[in-house]
């Protein structure tokens, strides 16, 4: 098999797709586990990803090289992929899953962000903000017992913060402006980036069984927003262009990755909020004339589910290699405050200040956190899909608010 003029053997592919088989089947069956009512979920396979990284990544790395040849056939230089080969899982698995949430969220997103637009924004701000000053607060204090340079010990605390947050675009910002310190950045993402996923997940579990919440009642309350959508309908039969509605998922999300690279400054949507944010258009119109763009039900199901376990595998593999070369305990206990402290106080802000319902409340806090497994273990949680219009509504404000945090605290900080 010859990829970009260099030899890849079938041998590595076929390891590649046994090792993302293997984690998969073993990550649902710890996934399936309940402690008190409380599992992880889909959130199992990033453990078992994780656990992979940190066993097996060099043995990964090993397979997956390509060899070089030159015109008699002897090998001029041998390098490996496999952070290729993971950015590209997690790429493909991120963009089916936020275009699937855009799909299931569009029909009654609009009616639903008209509603609470003032309280989406506030919240989204209120998270991200508390998990910028948890940031600072850990950048002063820790300063002052670490041996780093102090740019290098902001930029490790930034990396750090958006790991916390899982997020992608505040990690993208947080390199950028450190400049020398890049590895720092990393080194934090990757460290924080495992209780940022766990902490959110276990969070909209525990939280509705400490309430004694009655599921039922919640669904309804959401659904009682969800029924003022301002979406129209269309009276007759719609053309479809394929059974499934593969043909318009594409096309969402082919749409969704160009409007993403649009850049404005240092700031863009990225593919993830591109890809969200056409596809909640495309959910809201959900037909052009007689033809249908909104694809079924179960291929939305199918392509969230397996988008989210895609990118799980990418980040958890990814991230494994890197705890195990560069955790220590108290690098993890900054990223814990960072996740905590916006999470609790953004729970509470939505509870007692903007008095919105529980699952409104939940959906807003994973967007909030830009929690994109969060939103799958929800969903699962609150037994409807509903939740993803409050995610989808919080999820663009707090994803241009911590590029802009990420950016100002290495700025101050530096």
């Amino acid at each position: 098999m010859e990829l970009f003029g260099g030899i890849l053997s079938v041998k590595a592919v076929s390891f590649l797709l046994f090792s993302v088989m293997g984690i998969i089947s073993l990550g649902y069956i710890l996934g399936r586990i309940e402690i008190k009512g409380i599992s992880l979920g889909t959130a199992g396979v990033f453990l078992v990803a994780l656990l992979y990284g940190c066993l097996f990544y060099d043995d990964l790395s090993a397979q997956l090289f390509v060899e070089w040849k030159d015109e008699a056939g002897s090998v001029v230089n041998t390098e490996t992929f496999v952070s290729s080969a993971l950015k590209i899982i997690d790429n493909i698995g991120l963009i089916l899953f936020v275009t699937a949430v855009g799909f299931i969220a569009g029909p009654n997103f609009f009616g639903n962000f008209k509603k609470n637009f003032k309280s989406y924004v506030v919240l989204a701000v209120i998270i991200i903000l508390s998990g910028g000053l948890a940031c600072a607060g850990c950048i002063l204090v820790g300063r002052n017992f670490t041996d780093l340079e102090s740019g290098e010990f902001t930029a490790l605390l930034t990396g750090i913060l958006s790991g916390a947050l899982t997020s992608t675009p505040g990690f993208s910002a947080a390199k950028e402006a450190a400049k020398d310190y890049v590895d720092a950045v990393s080194v934090g993402y990757g460290i924080a980036y495992i209780f940022g996923v766990l902490g959110v997940v276990f969070f909209v579990q525990i939280i509705p069984k400490m309430l004694k919440a009655n599921m039922a009642e919640e669904r309804q309350l959401l659904a009682n927003i969800d029924s003022k959508s301002d979406k129209k309908t269309v009276k007759g039969k719609l053309l479809e262009m394929d059974g499934f509605g593969i043909m318009p998922f594409g096309a969402a999300a082919l749409i969704g990755i160009i409007v993403g690279a649009f850049k404005i400054g240092n700031f863009s949507l990225s593919t993830t909020g591109g890809c969200l944010l056409v596809a909640l258009i495309f959910g809201h119109i959900g037909h052009i004339g007689k033809i249908s763009i909104m694809p079924k039900d179960s291929t939305l199901k199918v392509f969230r589910e397996f988008g989210l376990v895609m990118f799980l595998i990418g980040a958890g593999v990814s991230g494994g290699a890197r705890f195990a070369e560069y955790f220590e305990p108290v690098y993890f206990l900054y990223g814990m405050i960072m996740t905590v402290v916006p999470m609790i106080l953004g729970f509470l802000f939505a509870k007692y200040v903007l008095k919105l319902s529980l699952l409104n409340n939940l959906g807003s806090i994973t967007g909030g956190m830009t929690s994109t497994p969060a939103l799958g273990t929800l969903i699962s949680t609150a037994g409807t899909e509903d939740v993803a219009s409050a995610y989808a509504a919080t999820y663009p404000v707090a994803l241009i608010s911590v590029v802009i945090v990420s950016q100002v605290l290495i700025l101050v900080f530096k």
